[in-house]
């Protein structure tokens, strides 16, 4: 797959799915944006690219806030061509039960994986819409789709993303843009590092394939959705979970 002569936008692009997302959207030769808030990760994985012979670049970018945003999508219009990808991939959640949540962390938790992806996505749909071209991909969950035991309010925005893509996906189909999701089950990540041992255990015995995904593996999933194989292909939404949600 090739996507020489295009240009993508790439949240949590710092480490864990969002790294290995930009490395492979680089790999096919597109410009990528990294935008995360971890200034330092994002930026070394921005020159990684680039000494590899790639195009990328880095800005700063807080999901959860709008100024931010719209300060990100400047400096990428200023700096290459036209978005023609945005991979949504920023997310965050942490494993404990809903009754011990405080309304805090559902709000943070909503902010950073429903509103954030809207907000973004919002942020560069006009000029796709303009060139009635463009290729969106929300890295969700297959805890929106059949939930998740310790992460019940992470699970209802991940559900939300999906919704939310696949009405996207039907508004915009007028402009030759697709939307679709990627789901990942439990995935070798620095967020999973952080969860309990005995979750961690359980996900691993309950996985068909006996074992956490690689990142590599779920943005192989984004690299799909991003090229032109898949451009008849739009409100779908693709699990990588190891067979755990296959009856899903």
């Amino acid at each position: 797959m090739s996507l020489e002569g295009k240009s993508a936008v790439v949240t949590g692009g710092a480490s864990g799915i969002g790294q290995a997302t930009a490395e492979a959207l680089a790999r096919a030769r597109a410009h990528v944006f990294i935008g995360d808030i971890s200034e330092e990760n994002g930026a070394a994985v921005a020159t990684a690219i680039r000494d590899e012979g790639g195009r990328a670049d880095f800005f700063r970018l807080d999901v959860t806030d709008q100024s931010s945003i719209d300060s990100f999508r400047q400096a990428v219009t200023e700096t290459g061509p036209a978005v023609d990808i945005v991979a949504n991939v920023a997310g965050w959640g942490r494993t404990e039960p809903f009754v011990k949540n405080t309304p805090e962390f559902w709000r943070q938790v909503v902010d950073l994986n429903l509103m954030g992806p809207i907000a973004v996505t919002r942020a560069f749909l006009d000029g796709m819409m303009q060139r009635q071209s463009g290729k969106i991909v929300f890295v969700a969950s297959d805890a929106g789709r059949v939930g998740s035991l310790g992460e019940t309010v992470y699970s209802g925005a991940k559900g939300g993303v999906i919704a939310f893509g696949k009405s996207l996906a039907r508004e915009m189909a007028r402009y030759n843009i697709t939307v679709n999701s990627v789901c990942p089950g439990p995935t070798d990540t620095p967020l999973m590092a952080k969860v309990p041992d005995n979750f961690r255990e359980a996900f691993i015995r309950a996985t068909p394939l006996r074992r956490l995904g690689q990142p590599s593996e779920v943005a192989d999933a984004v690299l799909f959705f991003a090229g032109g194989q898949s451009s008849y292909v739009t409100g779908q939404v693709l699990s990588v979970s190891g067979g755990l949600t296959m009856a899903g």
